[in-house]
């Protein structure tokens, strides 16, 4: 049996799946990058079970998250989704999506793609963090700081620096699976 980050639950296959094939692999597709900092600001105050469970509702809702249709969307199309059971139902998240978008958008225009923004912070080479346990991982960092403050800057929300973190992790910018994890030898920078 292989052994994972403690976080990971063996016995919930969309976990393990998530874990063992998304979670830490660098991410430099615009796309992708944009979906998980929606679903980053969806998950604040709930489980990643959670979000995981209404991605696929998640990714018809936002249009693939697409970023220049997400950036159209209207009060009309707002109050659509409020009424969709297949995502989170907060007002506060959908209208931050958009508005996300919108910057997400002007960031690729000024340095030709998010992924040039954010791979920046890290001069393009994710940073290997060395975590024996679960316990020593923090919940937001200096460059988790930088990043938030950086993106609040230019009109984003739902961008704090845990959720960030959260975010950086996700998309490989740092290496937290746990020196144990089978995933953190394989994703050693």
């Amino acid at each position: 049996m292989k052994k994972r980050c403690a976080w990971v639950n063996p016995e919930n296959s969309l976990m393990r799946e998530y874990h063992d094939t998304e979670w830490g692999v660098p991410v430099h597709d615009d796309i992708r990058l944009f979906e998980m900092l929606i679903l980053e600001g969806a998950q604040a105050g709930l489980s990643w079970d959670t979000i995981l469970k209404k991605r696929r509702d998640y990714r018809e809702a936002f249009e693939k998250f697409d970023p220049v249709k997400v950036a159209a969307f209207s009060e009309e199309k707002i109050r659509e989704l409020l009424q969709d059971n297949g995502i989170v139902r907060n007002r506060l998240k959908i209208q931050s999506a958009v508005k996300n978008a919108r910057v997400f958008l002007e960031i690729r225009d000024q340095c030709g793609s998010f992924d040039t923004f954010i791979w920046k912070f890290v001069d393009g080479n994710p940073i290997d963090r060395h975590f024996a346990v679960l316990q020593e991982i923090p919940t937001k960092d200096e460059l988790s700081e930088r990043i938030s403050r950086d993106l609040k800057k230019r009109g984003m929300s739902f961008v704090g620096p845990t959720i960030i973190y959260a975010y950086i992790q996700a998309i490989g910018l740092i290496n937290s699976h746990t020196t144990d994890c089978f995933r953190y030898r394989e994703l050693k920078a």
